[in-house]
């Protein structure tokens, strides 16, 4: 049975009359990628924040790695890596100098400090730009730098947030990738963005939040069994009567329907040949169509009809 890394009990954090976390728990086992998603303002920073002992809170508990994380716990912290959303890197430090600095926070030893820098840059594809500052670096070499530095002590558990932000898809990719081979490599790792194609991609296990709780769990395809919408078919339609709109809204299992631009999408609540039924439908009443395809919800679909699609503001 896998070990529990970060265990969160019943954290509250209050700001005076805001509640920013409201007896949130969350359980992370060995191994796993762990999604923890929300919409700006919902908790997630804060709930790092204190995961890292960076925040004190009113109530609750953390363990991480079996023990009581608390501020002083430099050897818990030494085992953690935290590659933040904004670059935290030195200007006036070179690639290779940046990377060791921040090794050298937890790696004594020179000789295991240099190989260990050695790796983190061949691991980002940063050999090559060992002698550069950040300045002279793309917004993509700058994340990987960010990422050098968070993974080059060899953590067991490294939290990444929003790492991908403002890339270009080459380095988005790499560092995609970069992070599956930590999580083969046995890193524990957890996850924020508000790309939920990345999430998709990654994570085998999902936490939704909201207003400091949680409000959602699950592996994907759980996560997408808690939805109403199991399926949407989508006709290219360049003519329709409001009276065939009508009588798709009684076809089985369909409780939306909606037309524009000359699209019909169609939204099903179970069922298992919803686009064949429909296909009939539009055949028996001779109606000419360019296209019909089905589309299986998203995270995105779960994150917005779990989370609601009101604006929110920034975290």
């Amino acid at each position: 049975m896998s070990k529990t890394v970060v265990e969160i009990n019943n954290l509250v954090k209050r700001y005076k009359e805001l509640i920013a976390l409201d007896n949130f728990s969350m359980s992370i086992k060995e191994g796993e990628v762990f999604g923890l998603l929300g919409p700006n303002g919902s908790g997630k920073t804060t709930t790092i924040n204190c995961l890292l002992s960076l925040l004190s809170y009113d109530k609750g508990e953390i363990k991480i790695f079996g023990e009581k994380m608390e501020p002083k716990r430099r050897d818990i912290k030494s085992r953690i890596g935290v590659v933040s959303q904004n670059v935290a890197v030195f200007d006036e430090l070179t690639v290779y100098e940046n990377v060791d600095y921040f090794c050298g926070l937890y790696i004594k030893d020179k000789k295991t400090r240099k190989q260990y820098v050695e790796e983190a840059l061949e691991f980002v594809s940063l050999t090559e730009f060992r002698k550069f500052f950040p300045k002279k670096l793309s917004g993509g070499l700058l994340r990987r730098l960010n990422i050098a530095c968070g993974i080059a002590h060899k953590p067991e558990l490294i939290i990444f947030d929003e790492p991908t932000v403002a890339v270009d898809p080459q380095s988005r990719n790499k560092i995609l990738e970069g992070i599956e081979c930590l999580n083969k490599k046995g890193a524990t790792i957890i996850y924020t963005s508000h790309y939920m194609e990345e999430v998709e991609q990654l994570c085998n296990h999902i936490l939704i939040m909201d207003k400091g709780k949680k409000i959602a769990e699950g592996s994907l395809s759980e996560l997408k069994g808690m939805i109403k919408n199991t399926e949407s078919v989508v006709v290219n339609i360049r003519h329709l009567k409001d009276e065939n709109i009508e009588e798709i809204k009684k076809l089985h299992h369909v409780y939306d329907v909606k037309y524009m631009n000359n699209i019909l999408t169609i939204k099903c609540s179970g069922g298992k040949h919803n686009i064949t039924h429909v296909a009939e439908y539009l055949k028996n009443e001779n109606i000419d169509y360019d296209r019909i395809y089905s589309e299986i919800p998203t995270l995105n679909d779960v994150f917005l009809e779990i989370t609601g699609k009101q604006l929110r503001d920034k975290e």
